[in-house]
């Protein structure tokens, strides 16, 4: 199992990024969080198998329609089991 941080970075708070992200997640099987941070982008950390991981992250770098995408950042890195039980929105 591995695990994925992302901060995403440009016009992704109002847009509905953190509903959608959840979607995404919760059809891939992913659990983890995704919130808004107080400097405007928004935090995505999730676990699971490496390929549904890289679909996540995939979205995340287009968004939902209203978002504008600049940058992503990602981490990876290898985790004995998940940590959570299913994908919030903080």
């Amino acid at each position: 199992m591995r695990c994925l941080h992302l901060t995403i970075h440009g016009r992704v708070h109002g847009v509905f990024f953190r509903h959608g992200a959840r979607q995404v997640a919760e059809r891939l099987g992913l659990v983890g969080f995704v919130k808004n941070c107080p400097n405007g982008c928004v935090e995505v950390l999730a676990q699971g198998d490496e390929e549904s991981l890289k679909k996540l992250r995939d979205w995340c770098k287009v968004g939902p329609p209203l978002a504008r995408v600049e940058r992503v950042e990602e981490e990876w890195e290898e985790i004995e089991g998940a940590n959570f039980k299913e994908f919030k929105i903080f």
